[in-house]
């Protein structure tokens, strides 16, 4: 069973409803126990870093995903509950994340074309940087829904790359702690085959 995490923040629905269409058996929840339960997690994430980790941390929820992602059990982030497993965001300010993952989300200003435009919205090819279980069933090249204007720069955890002037961060691992930037749930079939290897690694 995998529990997708309720924080007040993220599309749930359209989530639950993708895992169930591909038969994976999903619980949303803000429970410490169905977390504890379930064999595997997921952070969801939409809006803005700040608002979100506030609200993440005000469920007391923290410590028990740092205790399960410590245990082995697999997490996994998607768009802004990726961007909350680094260790800082510089979104308006400077706001902690959880430090599963080294490393900060920074601006696209500044580090693209003044032409691109900010939120990249829309369809970009992925990238392998590594293998990767997410990757079981999809191939590299295979183009996946982004929402976003704050991202991880390329770094030694980057698995999979997506090519918006510069070299975003589209899929991260760190042992058993994983994340997309993009969204699984809105990316058609490449989307649902990466959920679908998430529910079995």
């Amino acid at each position: 069973m995998i529990a997708i995490i309720d924080y007040g923040v993220g599309n749930l629905f359209s989530l639950a409803s993708s895992l169930k269409y591909i038969g994976v058996e999903t619980l949303v929840t803000n429970k410490k126990e169905d977390i504890e339960a379930a064999d595997r997690i997921i952070l969801p994430g939409v809006g803005a870093f700040e608002d979100a980790s506030k609200k993440l941390y005000a469920t007391g929820l923290v410590d028990t995903l740092m205790e399960q992602a410590a245990a082995g059990k697999p997490l996994m982030g998607i768009c802004l509950g990726m961007q909350l497993l680094f260790e800082r965001s510089f979104e308006y300010g400077e706001f902690r994340g959880l430090g599963l993952v080294p490393g900060d989300i920074v601006p696209l200003e500044g580090d693209i074309s003044p032409d691109l435009k900010i939120p990249q919205i829309g369809w970009n090819s992925l990238k392998f940087e590594k293998d990767d279980p997410l990757f079981k069933y999809i191939k590299e090249g295979d183009y996946v829904y982004f929402v976003h204007g704050y991202y991880a720069r390329k770094g030694e955890y980057t698995a999979a790359t997506t090519s918006y002037g510069t070299d975003i961060t589209a899929v991260v691992r760190k042992g058993n702690v994983c994340g997309t930037q993009f969204h699984p749930e809105k990316s058609g079939s490449a989307g649902l085959n990466i959920l679908r290897a998430f529910s079995e690694q």
